[in-house]
């Protein structure tokens, strides 16, 4: 295991207190550049944009925010969605920020109330129909799916609804939703469990509408047997810690040209345990670590189009793993209370791969461009001899000569020791 140093770093200002999941990377304005968006406990919304430390927007809503997306939760229950795309055709203050907009303007767009104490919150599709559910895990281990139902008239109004499809129960608590791909290549709902295990959740509400629609009920000696809509799954025979917490991501890329099957995603606990999987039942590496794991996201550092997981602990060690289980690790320089990773656009112009970290010291520091030419570790000579470069300049120092015969005196010494 490697240490790597990264020194691309810019600390912006944030004087709230937030929960983990309240942080995430997105293109919040449609610009095809990242911005940070952050949330704390009072209920405000920032949205930072590149290297500057105060934020570009802020946006205020009833609660305590504890996750988002696009879309906000708060722990009474109450969904907001904010439009920032029309801040990008308003005129900012002298200082280039759009916090001192109307309050018209700081009103969410849609606002609902779902059931309330949510946990952890994912917005994707998931049951293969192109369209995106709003996904919700809660204090209580139960699953809530929901759908919108749009009915506005034109698209500078937002009206609708968000409608319950289904919901899933677990027997342990939900800390991660997630998104993977099947053996057929179709999405499949993963929420994690204590212990280093995850359940896939089935979407059957197409078969559920179905059968309402022609009165089946699943009693009759016909109809075929009813389906489990929760399959647990324990990730290796060893018996975990029941209940350490457990961290889940999905949809992990491979890279371009490789063997499409089942999707590639990892798990972590807070007692240091970290996996790779490959379908339900395919392990492909464990590792061990001494730091006590909260967050999990996944990112390609060495532009490769593999993305390495990224495991990040409450001191901010953290730990970058490669599909090979090469390992390297960076130290964040202080304590964290959040961490995210992703591409964010810090200079303008490009978004590049960062990490994240929200400190206790109400900070936020991105450590950005935090690429790596390889993973791997290697001999340099090795590096060198791939240089047509490097030859000729040893043989215009005279020394190439030198460094062959040198070669074929350790080649004989080491036949002769094999004799």
């Amino acid at each position: 295991m490697r240490s790597v140093s990264y020194v691309q770093c810019v600390a912006l200002d944030f004087a709230g207190s937030l929960f983990p999941h309240a942080i995430c990377l997105g293109d919040a304005d449609n610009d095809t550049l990242n911005e940070l968006v952050v949330g704390d406990t009072n209920g405000k919304l920032f949205v930072y944009k590149n290297d500057d430390s105060k934020p570009w927007a802020v946006r205020s809503c009833q609660g305590m925010l504890l996750h988002f997306l696009k879309e906000e939760e708060s722990t009474e229950g109450w969904f907001h969605l904010f439009d920032l795309t029309s801040l990008n055709s308003k005129h900012p203050d002298a200082s280039g920020h759009h916090e001192l907009a109307g309050a018209e303007e700081q009103k969410p767009v849609f606002k609902q109330h779902i059931p309330a104490n949510t946990k952890v919150m994912l917005i994707n599709d998931i049951d293969g129909d192109g369209k995106c559910e709003l996904v919700v895990g809660y204090t209580d281990r139960v699953v809530r799916a929901f759908r919108w139902e749009d009915s506005s008239e034109n698209s500078d109004h937002v009206s609708g609804q968000l409608i319950l499809l289904k919901k899933w129960l677990l027997e342990g608590q939900v800390d991660s939703l997630s998104v993977n791909p099947g053996p057929d290549g179709s999405p499949e709902l993963m929420v994690s469990q204590p212990g280093c295990g995850y359940a896939v959740l089935l979407c059957t509400w197409d078969t559920e509408q179905r059968d309402a629609a022609t009165g089946r009920d699943g009693s009759g000696p016909s109809s075929e047997a009813p389906v489990r809509d929760v399959i647990l799954h324990q990730t290796s025979g060893r018996i975990h810690n029941k209940n350490v917490s457990t961290h889940l991501i999905g949809s992990i890329a491979r890279g371009s040209g490789e063997n499409s099957g089942s999707g590639l995603f990892a798990l972590c606990t807070l007692d240091g345990t970290l996996k790779l999987m490959e379908g339900a039942d395919k392990l492909l590496w464990s590792v061990q670590v001494d730091h006590q794991l909260f967050a999990l996201e996944k990112l390609d550092v060495t532009g490769n189009g593999h993305e390495e997981v990224i495991a990040c602990a409450w001191d901010g060690q953290t730990y970058i793993i490669d599909h090979n289980r090469t390992v390297a690790r960076f130290q964040a320089d202080e304590n964290v209370s959040a961490f995210c990773a992703g591409l964010y656009a810090c200079k303008e112009g490009s978004n590049s791969p960062c990490l994240v970290y929200v400190s206790f010291s109400q900070k936020i520091y991105i450590y950005w461009d935090v690429q790596l030419e390889r993973m791997e570790s290697t001999n340099l000579l090795k590096i060198l001899d791939c240089d047509p470069e490097f030859g000729s300049l040893l043989q215009e120092l005279g020394v190439g000569e030198c460094r062959k015969s040198r070669g074929c005196t350790e080649r004989r010494r080491g036949r002769a020791a094999g004799r």
